[in-house]
């Protein structure tokens, strides 16, 4: 519940440039997805603290000597099998 809310709360400011701001301005995003995008999928996908980190770095990437081109959210890690002991049956020895 608190984390619906601090992610309404983030994005809120988001949903504002992209409907009142962003419209009034020319096309001058260097990456696909436009920071606005990448900000609201790394808010969903990775939470409030993580989303707002890789956010801050992307916008902190974005500007004319920065890069440019496809940069996409990375995945969420599956902490489950970080460290797992690899149970696959071997062969036996000859």
């Amino acid at each position: 519940m608190i984390r619906l809310l601090l992610l309404s709360v983030l994005m809120a400011p988001i949903r504002f440039y992209r409907y009142f701001i962003s419209p009034m301005l020319p096309a001058s995003c260097r990456y696909y997805p436009s920071c606005s995008s990448y900000a609201m999928e790394a808010l969903t996908v990775h939470g409030p603290l993580k989303g707002s980190w890789l956010t801050l770095r992307r916008i902190g990437r974005c500007h004319p000597f920065g890069g440019e081109g496809y940069d996409p959210v990375p995945q969420k890690e599956n902490k489950c099998h970080h460290g797992a002991v690899d149970l696959t049956p071997r062969a036996p020895f000859d």
